[in-house]
């Protein structure tokens, strides 16, 4: 039994792992690929059952995990992000999740049959979409910030606010049908919400000002906080079932808010945000590995597909129109926003666990639930996994641009290269915290951006979103290492570069293959190299590949110093000091830096 329980779980967690991968691999939405996998070992070929194996932890695992990965959305939200936008965001979360709940409502009861108190209870809980779905759709879709921002932070409060409103409903069920309950019932529930409103924010609180007064050691800093995420909804819970979700949201909206005061909490949110990553793909794998082949059956019974049918065409869209008049979202960010709403894990588990306690109380439709709530999850997944980033780019409201190049550091290489990159309709931008460096770049119509790249307010206000690659070009061998610790988190490690120092050559056994992995172009391509190059009158070539071919890399450093390949499909390819050989496809161009006196 012991080993089956640990096979179960090492397969779950390898599968959702995978599933991420494969997602990233063939740029599909990471959450279809993992609800495809979950079936897969679960009701279709009976591999599995997570539910029996697990047995007794099966609820507490996915709850903790749901905990952490609200967690990590809300204490990653930027205050900032809502100041122009703050007004529809409000209307969406509040008088959008309104006409939502009343909507689905009406339709699970003349659609899909239930009986009234069941459709309300449910139809609150549909009001989710949540971080878990949303946030690797946006990722993927890359969205302009007002509409991503709209969606996300719609995500992050709505969905412990879904299963409240939910508890709300049964709670407001109860007392109609069981005439021994007093309105006092009802007061208590409100009760329990504050005070697990007030559990988040004291932790909240108190995490940050430990945090704040050094009184974590560094390396346990992020186990520490963790911990105290836990906490704070094992308690919540404990004072109120379903109240959880609440406090930790709470938590992270707190400690969101004192980022800017503690630089450190930024490491724990990478930290936070890796075991998200790993968290929401082992209980999406969990979750659809549970079902049961009738479940998945009775998803294509004819109430079921008009109910979800009705939620997505309808509900949706009527939801956000009405509650965004006179905001300033406009026609298209309405029209995409009004469509993307894919629930996710929190509608699952909770709509278990409402379906148990309405069956207990003698409602015999609440056996549906769950077949309802699935079909509405992986319909929605599909539908708009598939569908957000060829709607946001007919609509105008995605980055179409090519994946750009962000160089930090102003210099006369990486001016004339900025310059080049720029010829060939590649986006680029310089960031340096000089002024006087930029003005060279500023005076050849080249993107600039005058701040310091490590600081937040930069981060903030530098539009970063079109940009792909970082490229470090400073004359700081340190800076540039730093610069790359810093943003290879955002920006992936493949996507992250730097030149190297002087020297470098002379001591390249010193240097780890890993960061040798990064180091562009050559040993010998230093920042003080390549500008002395640009002095002597080194110019910059694009050489376009006739024929598909495998070059090596010295036959190309004959005629210069090979930068990059520019793929015909408007990827970019660079070359870095580990680089020996360039795969060629026909139309590919090789961007190089000559010397045309030779």
């Amino acid at each position: 039994m012991e080993e089956t329980v640990l096979l179960s779980i090492v397969i779950i967690v390898v599968l959702g792992i995978f599933s991420q991968w494969l997602a990233w691999r063939i740029q599909w939405p990471s959450i279809v690929i993992m609800s495809v996998a979950g079936l897969l070992i679960g009701p279709v070929f009976e591999f599995i059952n997570p539910e029996n194996a697990l047995d007794e932890l099966y609820s507490p695992i996915i709850s903790l995990a749901v905990a952490v990965i609200l967690f990590e959305g809300s204490s990653s939200l930027n205050f900032r992000e809502v100041k122009d936008i703050s007004k529809s965001v409000f209307r969406v979360v509040t008088l959008g999740a309104f006409i939502a709940w009343i909507g689905g409502a009406l339709a699970a009861h003349f659609i899909a049959g239930l009986s009234l108190p069941v459709s309300f209870i449910i139809g609150g809980l549909f009001i989710v979409t949540g971080p878990t779905v949303i946030n690797p759709l946006l990722r993927q879709a890359k969205l302009k910030p007002r509409s991503a921002t709209v969606l996300k932070w719609e995500g992050i409060i709505l969905d412990p606010a879904g299963p409240l409103l939910a508890l709300f409903a049964y709670q407001i069920t109860k007392v109609i049908t069981d005439d021994n309950l007093q309105t006092n019932y009802l007061l208590n529930f409100f009760a329990g919400s504050l005070m697990a409103v007030a559990i988040g924010l004291l932790i909240g609180l108190l995490v940050s000002r430990m945090v704040r007064k050094g009184l974590f050691p560094e390396f346990l800093k992020s186990p520490i906080v963790l911990s105290f995420v836990l906490l704070c909804f094992s308690i919540s819970e404990v004072v109120m079932h379903e109240t959880g979700m609440l406090a930790v949201t709470v938590m992270g909206l707190t400690m969101a808010r004192t980022k800017k005061y503690i630089a450190s909490i930024g490491n724990v949110s990478h930290f936070v945000e890796n075991i998200s990553v790993i968290l929401t793909s082992t209980v999406f794998v969990l979750l659809t590995a549970s079902l049961t082949r009738d479940t998945i059956m009775d998803v294509f019974t004819l109430p079921i597909i008009g109910f979800v049918l009705f939620m997505l065409f309808i509900v949706r869209p009527l939801s956000i129109w009405i509650s965004t008049i006179g905001t300033e979202l406009k026609a298209p960010e309405k029209t995409l926003i009004g469509w993307i709403a894919p629930r996710g894990i929190v509608a699952l588990t909770v709509s278990g666990y409402f379906a148990g306690l309405l069956q207990e109380d003698g409602f015999t439709d609440a056996s549906t639930l769950m077949t309802l709530t699935f079909a509405l999850v992986f319909i929605t997944v599909c539908a708009h996994g598939f569908t957000l980033e060829p709607l946001a780019k007919k609509l105008h409201i995605a980055n179409a641009e090519q994946d750009g190049i962000l160089i930090v550091g102003a210099n006369h290489f990486s001016t004339d290269f900025a310059e080049h990159c720029k010829s060939l309709d590649i986006p680029v931008m310089i960031i340096d915290s000089t002024y006087g460096r930029l003005m060279p770049a500023k005076n050849k119509g080249i993107n600039t951006f005058n701040g310091e790249i490590l600081s937040e307010h930069t981060q903030l206000e530098a539009n970063l979103t079109p940009y792909e690659y970082i490229v470090a070009m400073t004359d700081a061998p340190a800076y540039n290492a730093l610069i790359g610790q810093s943003f290879a988190p955002e920006f992936g490690f493949n996507n992250t570069f730097s030149l190297p120092s002087d020297g470098m050559n002379k001591r390249n056994s010193d240097i780890s293959p890993a960061v040798k992995a990064n180091i562009l172009f050559d040993e010998d391509a230093s920042p003080s190299n390549l500008n002395q190059k640009i002095r002597e009158g080194y110019t910059f070539e694009t050489i376009e590949t006739a024929k598909k071919q495998t070059v090596k890399k010295a036959d190309f450093a004959k005629k210069g110093i090979v930068l990059f390949i520019r793929k015909k499909n408007n990827g970019i390819t660079f070359i870095t000091a580990r680089s020996k050989k360039l795969q060629l496809e026909q139309g590919d161009q090789v961007v190089m830096l000559v010397n045309d006196n030779k």
